[in-house]
């Protein structure tokens, strides 16, 4: 199976990061996770990048918070999918974040995820591995089935104390 790599561009980001690195262990796909900063370190981040396929990547998230260029700065170093994080930060509630990461110039895309949504980045990154891999294929079908049974488990609850 294709590795996710998880570059965050700060380790403060990592109380976030780690919902992703969970969602990926619960459904046994290896990562590998860095701090590469889009300005403080580029070229460690570009060396990255443009080795992961050959290392066995399949899909890179890119996490970061306040100016968040570092998914676009990934993406612009391979073809593989990138999936942009933005990270909440103390500046404008991640808005700035979110914005740095999906406007992306045409020819250089990255798919984002909601402010702080790790968990959707790994599960974005597990469909993307999926279209090549039954077996994460059924178990994602699987993680679907028992969401919306917890779901209707809830409304069972819900209706039975207030629809009288």
């Amino acid at each position: 199976m294709k590795k996710v790599g998880i570059i965050m561009g700060s380790d403060s980001d990592l109380p976030v990061v780690e919902k992703a690195m969970t969602t990926l262990g619960n459904l046994d796909i290896p990562y590998e996770v860095h701090v590469f900063s889009a300005h403080r370190t580029p070229e460690e981040a570009h060396n990255f990048t443009a080795k992961a396929r050959e290392k066995g990547f399949g899909v890179i998230i890119g996490a970061a918070g306040k100016a968040a260029h570092l998914a676009g700065v990934l993406a612009a170093s391979t073809c593989l999918p990138v999936i942009g994080l933005p990270i909440k930060s103390s500046t404008m509630d991640g808005l700035d974040s979110l914005l740095s990461t999906v406007q992306m110039p045409g020819g250089i895309p990255v798919a984002t995820v909601a402010i702080n949504g790790a968990e959707n980045a790994a599960l974005l990154a597990a469909q993307i591995l999926a279209v090549e891999d039954e077996v994460l294929y059924q178990k994602l079908t699987l993680m679907r089935k028992d969401n919306k049974e917890k779901v209707l488990a809830k409304n069972r609850v819900v209706e039975e104390k207030f629809n009288k």
